[in-house]
């Protein structure tokens, strides 16, 4: 059964380094509408900020290339990211998702995957070699009691 998003964007950029820092204020400016605390937010922009870099690190390693984030908020202030590259795609995804796991040289710590499943709930990475990656996360939210009178 497919989830309806309350409320949903999607951007588009070039897998430039200097787009990495935009598309962590992207999120984090999305995800206000759902009053995340500071932790919550810091966990957002760190779980973005390692799927970008992936991208442009990985799927596009010699040429510019598109990068796709989209983010919905869906029932119960579940936050949903997704970042699709359409690079040379990952060969074997559970060996990329295993710590200290890297294709890019000795200055990449290999824990991307790591760093993203554990900021946030759930982690799906699908990828076809020749094709392209789509990381998708999902944070719940909590719900803070308003004191508004």
């Amino acid at each position: 059964m497919k989830t309806k998003a309350e409320n949903y964007v999607s951007i588009e950029f070039l897998s430039r380094s200097s787009n990495e820092g935009f598309a962590r204020m992207a999120a984090a400016g999305f995800a206000a509408q759902l009053d995340p605390t500071l932790e919550e937010l810091g966990d957002i922009k760190t779980a973005v900020s390692e799927a970008v870099t992936n991208a442009i690190v990985h799927a596009y390693p010699d040429a510019l290339g598109k990068i796709v984030m989209r983010m919905r908020i869906m029932e119960n202030h579940v936050l949903e990211l997704s970042v699709r590259d359409y690079g040379c795609g990952i060969a074997d995804v559970e060996q990329a998702r295993q710590p200290l796991y890297t294709t890019g040289g000795e200055e990449r710590s290999g824990m991307g995957f790591t760093i993203m499943e554990s900021f946030t709930d759930r982690l799906t990475v699908r990828s076809v070699v020749g094709r392209g990656t789509t990381v998708t996360m999902r944070k719940q939210i909590s719900q803070r009691i308003s004191t508004k009178k």
